[in-house]
């Protein structure tokens, strides 16, 4: 049952084809409206005149209960009490809102290089493609989540001498801090910057002992990267390593079918050739090999990227790069319309933006995921305590964890991802505003009005007011809103839909007797709509990787 889709039919019927739909300013006015001008205009008439011609000749029918011609407009009433009935039984349903979908998506995202930390900036790719995972997979896809690992370069070379520098098994942390002090060591040392070229040299020249090492390092490092990501939620199916494409027969397939595209530079160089494309480079050419015809990383991203559309079997196949990586994005795309195959979608994300003075971090220029994360638990904690300063020990970290990685994610999430997030923790902790303290409370809320009631009969619904209707009614958009961020992957619109919800739920708190309501049908009516809310609103929290808390 859908209003819409009923409203539609019956304009439809009356031989109006693709009938434009609005919600009236005012809710006197109806639920839905249809305008005339339009049609007036095409049929030569005057548009109120045929807002009443259209109005007396359709009679309501499913959810409609009443159709009103107000000047140029034919409005449409929702039959309140068979909608109702009918979305407080599908509300309490776990799939409420989902499976509308078949089919697989592969979806690309993150994939930090090793041997860098992940930082804040780059976490907002994290945290919109797994929202983005999870709306599908509820939508009814199955979703194969791939992290690509640049595990070979001059970079890792460094990381690598690094660790032998250490000996023994140092950790990723351990790892990190010294190929720092490596990397700033190889600025002022040429022949230490001739040792790690010859540890690459002899990677890609199939040396077992190098290889293992490699292996090794890079592991320590995916592994260290993924425990970070894993502790707030966000977990991944495939771990795709650069290094399997190094002399593959798929490289060489690829630059027999670029050949025509294809030319050596001054420095003896294959470069790919991208001039018809107008790309916003300095030289439209793109280097493929060394000059000794060892292969470079764009020509293994493009192995990646024709591996990728081989995996997804005709699905949807999906990357979710920053961007500054617009780029490269592009010049992939070229390379693999020269060999006729399609390109994967793109999802671009801007940037974190933290105003000065705010935090400090360690390396002085970039502030670290887990620091990150370490203030959004303290300052979580210390909130949570001036509201609870008896709570201790395990109840109280946990609890500060969910809200802190709560509050972090959503402040990044409620963004378009083509704007960027400037962070700020006093509105990411409000426990007022439009954050995920304020929409985990009114789940805690809702939660607690069920306890305190206990068991209930609902033998029929009865609702009085209107805080009551216009949460039925918000409740109800949760389909269309899947339904679009599953098609536009836009997030953001997720969670101000939370938010709304989140409103109109305590409006209905603040207006309406719940669980002390002396009237019983009134009373059960309220408990079942706070039910579906419950259902609902934890859902949605799970669908933008946020937890509800039990107590707050």
């Amino acid at each position: 049952m859908n209003f819409e889709d009923d409203v539609t039919k019956l304009l439809l019927k009356a031989g109006i084809k693709e009938p434009k739909l609005s919600a009236p300013p005012n809710p006197e006015f109806g639920d839905l409206s249809f305008a005339c001008f339009e049609l007036a205009k095409e049929r030569g008439s005057n548009p109120v005149e045929l807002a009443k011609e259209i109005s007396s000749n359709i009679k309501p029918a499913g959810l409609v209960s009443k159709i009103i011609a107000i000047g140029p407009y034919v409005n449409f009433y929702i039959d309140m009490e068979k909608f109702s009935a009918y979305l407080m039984t599908e509300a309490q349903k776990k799939d409420f809102g989902g499976k509308f979908l078949r089919g697989k998506t592969l979806i690309e995202h993150t994939s930090i290089n090793p041997n860098a930390p992940p930082h804040v900036g780059r976490s907002r790719n994290a945290i919109i493609s797994d929202s983005i995972v999870r709306i599908l997979r509820f939508a009814g896809q199955k979703v194969d989540v791939h992290y690509f690992v640049n595990d070979i370069g001059k970079q890792i070379a460094m990381l690598v001498y690094a660790t032998r520098e250490l000996k023994g098994k140092p950790n990723f942390e351990e790892m990190l801090n010294h190929y720092i002090e490596i990397n700033r060591r190889v600025l002022e040392n040429a022949p230490l910057e001739r040792k790690i070229l010859d540890l690459l040299y002899k990677l890609e020249n199939g040396d077992r002992e190098i290889k293992n090492l490699f292996e090794d390092v890079v592991s320590t490092c995916v592994k260290g990267q993924t425990r970070i990501f894993n502790a707030l939620g966000i977990k991944y199916d495939s771990f795709d390593y650069e290094s399997k494409y190094i002399g593959s027969k798929l490289l060489k397939s690829i630059l027999r079918k670029l050949k025509t595209k294809t030319k050596k530079d001054s420095d003896g160089r294959l470069v790919l050739d991208l001039s018809e494309f107008n790309l916003p480079m300095k030289e439209p050419f793109v280097p493929l090999t060394r000059n000794d015809g060892t292969s470079l990383y764009f020509l293994r991203d493009i192995a990646y990227n024709v591996d990728k559309i081989r995996w997804s079997k005709g699905g949807k196949n999906i990357v979710v790069l920053g961007e500054d990586h617009k780029l490269e994005f592009m010049q992939i795309k070229a390379a693999l319309s020269f060999m006729k195959l399609p390109a994967p979608e793109a999802i671009h994300y801007t940037f974190i933006l933290l105003p000065e003075g705010k935090m400090s971090t360690r390396s002085g220029t970039i502030v670290l995921l887990t620091e990150f994360m370490e203030e959004s638990v303290e300052k979580a904690r210390v909130e949570i305590m001036k509201r609870h300063p008896h709570l201790v020990g395990k109840e109280l970290n946990e609890l500060a964890k969910i809200i802190g990685y709560g509050a972090l994610k959503y402040s990044i999430l409620k963004i378009s991802a083509e704007k960027n997030v400037t962070f700020r923790w006093e509105e990411a902790l409000n426990f007022e505003g439009m954050s995920a303290p304020y929409i985990q409370y009114s789940f805690v809320r809702a939660k607690r009005i069920l306890e305190k009631a206990g068991k209930y009969k609902l033998k029929k619904l009865k609702f009085t007011q209107q805080e009551e209707l216009d949460l039925i009614k918000e409740i109800s958009k949760l389909p269309d809103v899947l339904r679009e961020c599953a098609k536009n992957y836009q997030v953001h619109s997720l969670a101000k839909y939370a938010y709304d919800l989140a409103l109109r739920f305590n409006l209905f708190y603040e207006k309406c007797r719940v669980a002390d309501e002396p009237d019983p049908e009134i009373r059960s009516s309220r408990l079942a709509l706070s039910n579906a809310y419950k259902n609902v609103i934890k859902n949605v929290l799970f669908l933008l990787g946020i937890d509800a808390p039990t107590f707050m």
